[in-house]
């Protein structure tokens, strides 16, 4: 008997919330080596992108806030609506074989719009990729 899920997966649909393309940085070193790397700021948040060199497909990104936005749940929550906007527009407007860590900003992750969000990546990585 097949999994109910089966022809769907068939049909050629795409997983629900995950980008194919987008893997999470684990790795402290993968952290250290974007924090040398090239960066933009903008009022919703930081970004460091760096380009790892090996030809690979995949789009790498890495969430992080310090204790300057707040107390857990509050860092927990600006991580979520960092994943939500890394998402929507790493998946169209990122580059493969690219590594970004998105920082989270006291006071303007969570309080932004989410749209003026997605807006301040679209910019960050316009910037971050006119330089190479």
């Amino acid at each position: 008997m097949t999994p109910p899920e089966a022809p769907a997966a068939q049909a050629g649909n795409t997983p629900p919330a995950v980008s194919v393309c987008l893997e999470v940085l684990k790795k402290r070193s993968d952290f250290l080596a974007a924090a040398r790397a090239r960066r933009q700021g903008t009022k919703g948040m930081m970004v460091q992108a760096r380009h790892r060199g090996d030809d690979s497909d995949t789009i790498r990104v890495g969430f992080t806030c310090s204790k300057k936005v707040g107390n857990a749940v509050m860092r927990n929550r600006a991580k979520r609506r960092l994943r939500n906007v890394a998402r929507q527009v790493l998946s169209h407007e990122g580059r493969a074989g690219w590594d970004y860590v998105l920082i989270g900003r006291a006071d303007a992750t969570i309080d932004r719009d989410f749209a003026a969000l997605k807006t301040d990546l679209s910019s960050a990585l316009k910037k971050l990729h006119s330089a190479s």
